[in-house]
């Protein structure tokens, strides 16, 4: 198709980006195919009557962003995608955000990188920085966690290595080996093999449908003599349970009564679009405050912001990062920065939580609503099995139609239920999900288990 001509009115920004956005969205919609020759740039330029400097830019661009190729005496031709995923196994085990299906978001997303490469230079990629952030990653976390937690002081915030990395760094600074650390009897496995990894004792703490059970929390400090506490408040992994405000607040008392600090996991909290105030908020004095990026922008962006009560408790964590990881990666620290600054991590939460509605309407469409517990802002629900159902069985039959999953023994602190977690967001689209919800709707209706074949 050397006479390709884009399309741009209506299109705002400079025209070399237009030209790759016309570009991009005409590739999206089939009207130009992978292997196409684009016209030669001195021919476009006449076409569109524009310099020929801005066509070689918009190719030069496009080609950035793997929207095309250039062949030496030939010229420059869509780029070749590579052929879909066959359908077969879907790894329901995996809890990751959907992806977006906006193909200008993605290019969005791409072009920041390449922007922030132009302006930063090489610098970026040869230096270190101070382990909890620079100033201005500083503040860039202060602005992102804002709507949850109003006139935030950015130097109470640090950037660290993701949300794991967080917790590696908090956990040894607040608890000691052999100290008990009160969690949910159904808690983050992460958080799990971390207590193991430093000696901490885990005690699961009862919770009805809302979580976190204050009548329980408070006699089981009171007998394991525990000062840390670990909260995942919302849309926790693994039930998909948001802790209410009454609840929130009697929970404070009983760790406020016991001197128990909090370790708030609060991954998901930037999902919903309104929920009950954290706990950073009702007891800053006490509460350590862990945001990731991983479940609500990109999980490839290991950064997390973390909350410290005050000022000198923040230079403590800094110097437990440092220990544990040096630094949080100046490059993603710089990306995120960049993306809450121009608006592109609203624009990304916003098609997250768009296509994560979708997928929920759909699930809970396909599976038993007596069986699955999950909410409208989350991409993980929680399958408890019917009685006919043992989880290994379950989870073998599973692997039979092609489907992985996440047996509850991944989360309990105490007996493990007959029940599994299931991830909405791994499957690279709508369609795939339908197909992997078919299969499990129709074990579900089994009559009854087969039993093992014995030999």
């Amino acid at each position: 198709m050397g006479d390709w001509v884009p399309k741009l009115r209506g299109r705002s920004g400079p025209v070399y980006r237009a030209i790759v956005d016309a570009l991009g969205d005409d590739i999206a919609a089939g009207r130009i195919a992978g292997g196409e020759r684009l016209p030669p740039q001195r021919q476009l330029a006449t076409a569109l009557g524009i310099d020929f400097t801005t066509v070689t830019r918009a190719y030069a661009e496009a080609q950035r962003q793997g929207l095309v190729e250039a062949q030496v005496g030939r010229g420059t031709f869509v780029r070749r995608r590579a052929p879909p995923l066959p359908s077969g196994r879907i790894d329901l085990a995996m809890n990751l955000p959907p992806r977006p299906a906006d193909p200008r978001l993605a290019r969005r997303l791409w072009r920041s990188m390449t922007e922030l490469g132009d302006e930063r230079g090489i610098d970026l990629l040869m230096r270190y920085q101070a382990p909890g952030g620079t100033a201005e990653d500083r503040a860039a976390g202060a602005s992102f966690l804002a709507p949850r937690l109003p006139g935030l002081d950015p130097a109470r915030v640090l950037v660290a290595p993701g949300a794991q990395g967080a917790l590696a760094a908090l956990l040894p600074l607040l608890a000691a080996p052999g100290d008990t650390v009160l969690a949910d009897e159904l808690t983050y496995p992460g958080f799990r093999a971390l207590a193991a990894r430093l000696g901490l004792v885990p005690a699961g703490v009862p919770a009805d449908e809302e979580g976190m059970d204050p009548v329980a929390l408070d006699a089981l400090a009171e007998r394991t003599g525990a000062k840390l506490l670990y909260l995942n408040p919302t849309l926790a992994n693994p039930t998909t349970a948001t802790i209410g405000a009454e609840r929130r607040a009697a929970l404070v008392e009983v760790a406020r009564r016991r001197s128990l600090a909090i370790v708030e996991d609060d991954a998901y909290g930037a999902l919903p679009l309104s929920s009950p105030p954290p706990f950073a908020a009702l007891a800053p004095e006490r509460t350590w405050h862990v945001a990731g990026l991983a479940k609500c922008l990109s999980p490839a962006l290991r950064i997390a912001y973390c909350v410290a009560p005050d000022e000198r408790a923040a230079d403590r964590l800094a110097g437990a990062i440092r220990a544990v990881a040096t630094m949080a990666s100046p490059l993603a620290a710089a990306l995120a920065t960049r993306w809450i600054g121009d608006g592109t991590a609203a624009a990304m939460l916003e098609a997250i939580r768009a296509e994560t509605a979708a997928r929920h309407a759909l699930t809970v469409s396909m599976l038993p609503p007596a069986l699955l517990r999950t909410d409208p802002a989350a991409f993980h629900g929680w399958l408890s099995l019917p009685p006919r159902w043992q989880r290994a069985e379950f989870l073998v039959r599973l692997d039979g139609v092609a489907i992985g999953a996440v047996p509850s023994d991944a989360f309990a602190l105490g007996p493990a239920p007959e029940a599994l977690r299931l991830g909405f967001g791994v499957a690279p689209d709508r369609e795939r999900l339908t197909e992997s919800l078919a299969r499990l709707a129709a074990l579900l209706a089994e009559e009854q288990a087969e039993a093992p074949l014995v030999v």
